[in-house]
């Protein structure tokens, strides 16, 4: 299995300046986009207020499934699998409807990677539980059910990125995302009980066992 998070993840960055600032992409929500299904950002948009903001940080969104769907749109969700068999076609992204946006998920994640590579990425943020930028929780087919399941797992989008040697963080990672912000803010300190997604009490529960790491 395919996870985003690895211990090192942000021992490979460089060391940022104002005048050349760290490339992150970001998922478009979290930037504030209203590019959500229902149009709007989810309320995520101060999901990474004072980081963003930081002089030697420059973020760069972009939402695949608004590429891809448009907005408002239906909710996609993988079925059969996560973000790496959707691309070796071993499962499928339907809506609620069961209609297949498969082909559409793919563009998506594809046109992503080319906005990431075009501006010369260096990290990506991205939301995690989305079938698109999950990075380690996705959604085990529709969410908009009763009771919705969970599963380890990368979206559609996340997958490509992974493959191109893009690191990717979420929003949860509250611990990776506070050493972040340290390395660049020399006088931030970060919460010394801050845990990333994998080890909050929530994950632990819901997915017990073993953490795979890449």
């Amino acid at each position: 299995m395919l996870l985003a998070y690895h211990a090192a993840l942000l021992d490979g960055l460089r060391e940022p300046t104002a005048a050349e600032p760290l490339r992150v992409l970001v998922s478009g929500c979290l930037a504030g986009r209203p590019c959500g299904v229902d149009g709007s950002d989810y309320g995520l948009g101060g999901a990474l207020t004072g980081l963003l903001e930081l002089p030697a940080l420059r973020a760069f969104p972009f939402c695949p499934e608004q590429h891809a769907l448009g907005t408002p749109r239906t909710t996609p969700d993988i079925h059969g699998g996560d973000g790496v068999d959707v691309i070796a076609g071993r499962a499928k992204v339907l809506d609620e409807h069961r209609v297949d946006l498969t082909a559409e998920m793919i563009d998506g994640a594809r046109a992503m990677l080319a906005f990431a590579k075009e501006h010369r990425v260096e990290l990506a943020i991205l939301t995690d539980m989305s079938a698109a930028c999950g990075s380690q929780v996705i959604s085990d087919g529709c969410r908009l059910v009763k009771e919705r399941r969970f599963q380890k797992g990368v979206g559609v989008a996340t997958a490509l990125l992974l493959e191109a040697g893009v690191p990717v963080a979420s929003q949860r990672d509250l611990r990776t995302l506070g050493l972040l912000r340290a390395r660049l803010d020399r006088g931030y300190i970060g919460a010394p009980d801050a845990r990333d997604h994998h080890e909050h009490p929530w994950t632990l529960e819901h997915l017990p066992g073993p953490h795979p790491r890449r």
